[in-house]
């Protein structure tokens, strides 16, 4: 398949690992910020093919996972009200709150309808004037541009049925209240190719500066992987920090810019609390003045909602790189994507659900990873030159 077949050749994979391991004399710590870059270290073994003083560990970057449990809990209290229809992308209606989920709610009687686009969710309150028609908006930077559209449309279309339940987060923030904790392990990112396309990179410049840190954006094949890693542990070699741009194919600095805009106007900053994490300030949007009669929040009273995580889901160090799945006593057991505790088992960008897929209990995980001469795993990908110039094009 082209533009996937290409990123996942083996010889191309080996060759990245072999400059890999000639290159590395120090230990180094790198995370990746998104959950399908995870998925995809996992899945293939990239992590265990690294040398032993490589340790990867897993960020923030999965949006079900991070989205707050009293903003499931309101979403539940939403959809459970008379004449709702709640929209949602799929992933969250399996996303447990304090007592139950969307998904068991739906079970229940509520119509807790699955849609593919916040688009979907417009046509339906323009198809259904009686009913109130509610999105759950959650995402990173990437899914924002959307759901701002689906906000400006339903404001030029005069839709008052419409509203959406806003749960957006951003990385840069995200970032920075890693590298500022105490407990920071990080020495290097491999930042989240999608968001860096509607984005782009300059607002990860002054982090870098700020705190002397190697960032490179990545792609999320294989070969994307093994491209970033190389390149971020060669800045890190050569006492170097900035950012850098591996997945150039897809990503300016500059990024969308007409995207952005659309977001400036329909939302603004503010604070936001992650789950398992705390409140980042400046972490997440809300709907800016114009557009707050969008407010499924405020439309629905649901404000005054308190909850209190799970003492024992463990997600909130996993998400930091303060701890991997298989530290967690319930992971596999009390803890499986059936029953899950928390919402990283249950996500498809999740790091507890990447580990429980591929086999990562706690035996696997301290097993040392094949030399990448023995040309084990099932990389497949293409020439991408192995040398990459500063600019990773």
């Amino acid at each position: 398949m082209k533009f996937v077949d290409e990123y996942r050749n083996e010889q191309e994979a080996q060759q990245f690992l072999q400059a890999i391991h000639q290159l590395v004399r120090h230990p180094w710590t790198l995370m990746e910020v998104c959950g399908g870059q995870t998925h995809t270290l996992i899945k293939f073994g990239i992590d265990q093919m690294l040398p032993e003083s490589v340790r990867l560990i897993h960020g923030p970057g999965c949006p079900v996972c991070v989205t707050p449990l009293v903003l499931i809990d309101k979403a539940i209290a939403i959809a459970r009200q008379p004449n709702v229809i709640f929209t949602s992308f799929g992933d969250m209606l399996r996303v447990p709150g304090s007592k139950t989920d969307l998904l068991q709610v739906k079970a229940e009687g509520a119509d807790v309808r699955m849609v593919y686009s916040p688009l979907d969710a417009v046509k339906l309150a323009q198809k259904h004037p009686e009913r109130q028609i509610v999105f759950f908006a959650v995402g990173f930077e990437t899914t924002a541009p959307g759901n701002a559209m689906a906000v400006w449309q339903a404001q030029q279309l005069g839709l008052p049925n419409f509203s959406i339940l806003c749960s957006h987060v951003l990385v840069p923030p995200a970032m920075e209240a890693i590298l500022s904790s105490p407990q920071n392990l990080v020495q290097g990112f491999l930042a989240a190719g999608h968001v860096n396309t509607v984005m782009g990179y300059w607002e990860y410049e002054p982090i870098a500066a700020r705190y002397q840190v190697p960032i490179v954006v990545t792609g999320f094949e294989p070969l994307d992987l093994l491209q970033g890693i190389y390149m971020t542990l060669r800045a890190l070699e050569e006492g170097r920090h900035g950012v850098e741009n591996q997945y150039s194919r897809s990503v300016s600095r500059d990024g969308n810019t007409h995207a952005q805009r659309l977001i400036q106007q329909v939302f603004t900053p503010c604070d936001r609390a992650w789950r398992g994490i705390g409140v980042i300030p400046q972490s997440g949007y809300r709907l800016s003045e114009m557009y707050t009669m969008f407010d499924a929040e405020q439309r629905f009273a649901v404000g005054d909602i308190v909850t209190q995580e799970s003492p024992d889901c463990i997600a909130g160090q996993i998400m930091q790189g303060l701890k991997k799945p298989h530290d967690c006593q319930a992971f596999g057991g009390r803890c499986t994507p059936e029953h899950p505790l928390g919402a990283p088992m249950v996500s498809s960008e999740g790091a507890c659900a990447a580990y429980y897929q591929y086999g990562r209990g706690k035996k696997q995980a301290l097993t040392p990873g094949p030399s990448p001469t023995r040309g084990e795993g099932s990389l497949a990908t293409q020439a991408v030159p192995l040398e990459p110039s500063a600019t990773g094009s």
